[in-house]
C-alpha cells in the first residue's frame, strides 16, 4: 500500500518556501532565534518595542502561564529581591519540574482539545494528559495514542475519549482532527471547494473524513470496520467516491473503499454484536485507517502541518496571538507574521522529538515573551509584531486558583516548607475546581461576559469563597494589622501581586478612614474592588 501523491497544495509550497539552509543554524538557542527574527521585524517596520517588564508582572505572568495561579506574596517578594543573575532560568525550571506545571498544561491541553464550542472531554481524558505530561511524552506520540485509541491498552486509559465523543459526528470529526493537530479548519470545503482559499478542495475534506469513515461506537467501545468507503456529491457532476488522502495531497491505496459484500457486512455484524454481549472493545482490524493516518501525518514529508500547527498553539498560549492567525487557517493566502521563525522553531520541534517542554521553556525565556504590556505611545503596533506584551484573559481555573490564593491568609504559605505550599496549593485549586464553571473558556476576542459581572456584583457565592472574615482568610487577617498603611499594602500585595502605588494608598487609606466605623466591611469592599477589577482579570 505505497501511498500515491498528487501535487502539493499551495500552502505546503509556501511553507516550504523557507529552506533550511536560509534559516539559523539549528544549534542556536530557542529564545535567541525568537529575538532574532522579532527584533529583525520590528526594525523592519520602524517599530521600537515595549521596555521589559518589571519583576514583579514577570515572576505573576510565568506563574499564571507556567502553573496556573499568582505568585503568593512571599513568592513575588523573593523573585523581586533576589540579586542572583540566574534567577529567571532557576524560576523557570522549578515551575517546570513542579506537579502544578503538569496540571495547569493538561488544563491547557484540554481545553485545547475540547475547541471552541467545548466539546470532545471527559475525566477520561485529563486522567489521561495528566499522564502524557507528566511523563513529557512527545507530541507526535500523544496525537497517535488519541486518534488511533487502543482502548486495550493500560497506558492510553482515557486517550479514545477523544474520538470517542466524537464519532457521533464523523463530519465533526474530521474537522476537529484536521484543525486541532494541522492547524487546517477544511469544513469550509465540506459541500463545495473552499471559495476563497485554492488549497482547499473537496477532495481533502472527503479524502481525510476517509480516515474515519469506519469508525463508530460499539456499545461503548470505539469499533473499526475492515471498510468505509466515502461518497460525496461534488458541485457539478454525479456522486464521486473519495480517495482517502492526507492534506498534503498524499493518497492511500487503501483496502475496504468498496461497498462490502453481503457476506462481509454479515460477518463484521457477528464480529461486533459478539463484542457488545462481551461488553469488551472489539478486535482492531487488519487495516486500520486511523492508524494509518497517523503514520502518514509524522512522515517527514507530510508533518510540516503537524510541526507547524503545535508550534502555532504554544506561542499563542504564551503569547497571546498567534504566528498564524486564526489557528486553523494555515494556508497560502494567510502567512504567518514571521515565516523564518514558524520554520525554524517547527524544525526545531521535530528535530527534538516532539519535546514540547523544551520548546515552553525557550518561549518564556525570551526577551519577546517578557515586553511590558504597557504601550506608551499613542497608537498600539499591529499584534502580529509581538512589541508589546498582550493582555491574556484567565482561564476558569486560572481565576478561580488565583482568587482562592489572593484572598486566603498569605501566613498560609511564608512559614511552610516547599513541599507543604505545593501540597496547600494543590488544596486550593482542588477547592476552586468547581467555582471555576461559572466562567467562560477565554477566546480570542473575549469580552467579560453579563454572567460573570453579575456574579461578582450580586451573588453571595462570591462572599463565602472569598470575601469571609475568617483566620485563615486574607480579610481576617488584614483586621489585625495595626494601621491603614501596612493593611493597604498587605491587601495589594495579596491581590495585585505588588507593592501598592503612592496614588492607590493615598485613595484607599482615605476611603478606610471614612469608614472607621465598620473596619471590617470596609477591608471587604477594599478586596472585592481588586479581585474584580481588570487587573486581577487579566495575565498581562
Amino acid at each position: 500500500m505505497r501511498p500515491a501523491r498528487l501535487v502539493l497544495p499551495a500552502l505546503l509550497l509556501t511553507a516550504c518556501a523557507a529552506r533550511p539552509a536560509d534559516l539559523l543554524p539549528s544549534d542556536r538557542a530557542i529564545p535567541e532565534v525568537i529575538d532574532h527574527y522579532v527584533d529583525a521585524k520590528l526594525r523592519a517596520a520602524g517599530v521600537v518595542a515595549a521596555l521589559q517588564a518589571d519583576d514583579y508582572t514577570l515572576v505573576r505572568r510565568l506563574m499564571l502561564d507556567l502553573v496556573g495561579r499568582i505568585p503568593t506574596p512571599a513568592e513575588s517578594k523573593a523573585y523581586v529581591e533576589s540579586t542572583d543573575p540566574q534567577k529567571r532560568e532557576k524560576l523557570v525550571d522549578r515551575l517546570m519540574a513542579s506537579p502544578a506545571f503538569v496540571r495547569h498544561q493538561a488544563n491547557q491541553f484540554e481545553a485545547m482539545l475540547a475547541g471552541p464550542n467545548g466539546r470532545g472531554n471527559s475525566g477520561g481524558l485529563r486522567e489521561y494528559l495528566l499522564k502524557a505530561v507528566a511523563e513529557n511524552r512527545p507530541w507526535d506520540q500523544v496525537f497517535r495514542e488519541l486518534v488511533v485509541a487502543n482502548e486495550s491498552d493500560a497506558k492510553t486509559k482515557g486517550a479514545s475519549e477523544f474520538v470517542k465523543t466524537r464519532v457521533a459526528d464523523l463530519d465533526r470529526l474530521t474537522t476537529d482532527v484536521s484543525a486541532l493537530f494541522f492547524g487546517v479548519n477544511v469544513s469550509c470545503a465540506q459541500c463545495h471547494d473552499h471559495p476563497l482559499v485554492s488549497d482547499w478542495k473537496q477532495d481533502h475534506f472527503y479524502g481525510m473524513k476517509a480516515f474515519f469513515a469506519r469508525t463508530f461506537d460499539n456499545g461503548g467501545f470505539l469499533a473499526e470496520r475492515e471498510y468505509g468507503p466515502v461518497k460525496f456529491k461534488p458541485t457539478h457532476g454525479p456522486e464521486r467516491q473519495a480517495k482517502m488522502m492526507f492534506l498534503t495531497g498524499t493518497m492511500i491505496d487503501a483496502p475496504g473503499m468498496k461497498d462490502p459484500s453481503k457476506d462481509e457486512e454479515k460477518k463484521d455484524r457477528e464480529k461486533f454484536e459478539l463484542a457488545k454481549k462481551e461488553k469488551k472493545a472489539p478486535a482492531p482490524p487488519a487495516f486500520s485507517a486511523r492508524a494509518k493516518l497517523a503514520e502518514v501525518a509524522l512522515q517527514p514529508k507530510e508533518s510540516e502541518f503537524f510541526a507547524r500547527s503545535i508550534v502555532n498553539r504554544l506561542w499563542h498560549r504564551f503569547l497571546g496571538y498567534g504566528l498564524v492567525m486564526p489557528l486553523d487557517q494555515m494556508h497560502s493566502e494567510n502567512r504567518p507574521s514571521h515565516p523564518d521563525l514558524l520554520a525554524w522553531l517547527a524544525r526545531d520541534m521535530a528535530d527534538h522529538k516532539y519535546d514540547l517542554r523544551r520548546q515552553i521553556r525557550g518561549i518564556v525565556l525570551s526577551r519577546t515573551y517578557s515586553r511590558s504590556s504597557k504601550w506608551t505611545s499613542a497608537a498600539p503596533p499591529s499584534p502580529a509584531l509581538f512589541a508589546v506584551g498582550r493582555l491574556k484573559p484567565l482561564t476558569p481555573m486560572q481565576l478561580a486558583t488565583s482568587l482562592k490564593i489572593a484572598t486566603v491568609d498569605p501566613k498560609t504559605f511564608e512559614a511552610a516548607k516547599p513541599d507543604e505550599v505545593e501540597k496547600r496549593i494543590e488544596g486550593l485549586e482542588n477547592s476552586a475546581r468547581g467555582f471555576s464553571s461559572l466562567f467562560a473558556q477565554p477566546t480570542d476576542d473575549f469580552q467579560i461576559g453579563v454572567n460573570e459581572a453579575l456574579l461578582f456584583s450580586n451573588s453571595d457565592k462570591v462572599a463565602r469563597e472569598f470575601l469571609a472574615d475568617g483566620n485563615d482568610k486574607l480579610l481576617g487577617r488584614v483586621k489585625t494589622v495595626p494601621d491603614h498603611e501596612k493593611a493597604v499594602d498587605l491587601i495589594v500585595r495579596s491581590v495585585l501581586c505588588r507593592p501598592p502605588t503612592a496614588d492607590e494608598q493615598k485613595t484607599l487609606q482615605e476611603y478606610l478612614a471614612r469608614r472607621s466605623d465598620r473596619p471590617a466591611e470596609a477591608y471587604r469592599q477594599v478586596i472585592w474592588a481588586l479581585i474584580s477589577g481588570a487587573e486581577f482579570r487579566f495575565n498581562y
